[in-house]
This record gives C-alpha cells, sequence and structure tokens, in this order.
C-alpha cells in the first residue's frame, strides 16, 4: 500500500517557468540604473534650521509646562495608522 503526500498529483509548479519565451527574460535580466527621488517634504525635513526651531520650540513648551497634547487627534492618527 502506497500512502501519498498532499501532493499527490504529477502537477509540477514549476513548469510554467519553462514556457516563458526567451525574449522575456532577456529584457528582465537588463540592469536598471538605480535611481534616487526625494519628495518635497522630505526635502523640507531635511533643512536642519527649521526642523531644529520646531523641536526647540516643542522643548521649552514642554520644559515650561504649557505643552498640551490634543488627544483626539494622537488617537485618529494611531487609528489611522493601524487601519492601513
Amino acid at each position: 500500500m502506497k500512502i501519498y503526500g498532499p501532493n499527490h498529483s504529477n502537477i509540477n509548479p514549476y513548469q510554467n517557468q519553462k514556457h516563458i519565451p526567451k525574449q522575456e527574460t532577456k529584457q528582465s535580466n537588463r540592469l536598471q540604473p538605480d535611481q534616487l527621488e526625494i519628495s518635497d517634504k522630505a526635502l523640507k525635513m531635511q533643512q536642519k534650521d527649521s526642523r531644529q526651531t520646531y523641536v526647540n520650540d516643542i522643548k521649552q513648551q514642554v520644559e515650561s509646562g504649557d505643552y498640551q497634547v490634543n488627544a483626539q487627534e494622537t488617537a485618529k492618527k494611531l487609528l489611522n495608522f493601524w487601519k492601513v
């Protein structure tokens, strides 16, 4: 008595790769030059002056006790983050 595993049929999923025309494989092997694109928002964040002043302002507000956290806005952003 022979016991066959869950894939007892003679289907080989790798046979589909044999039927790819050679022209497509040559095109896919061509290397594309690397490209880097930086968004406008990222460029603005890289500007140290504006970012540093923003961070310093928040630090001063936290130290003086004037910084207020908007709990509803924070909760909305957390929910949006986890929904995606």
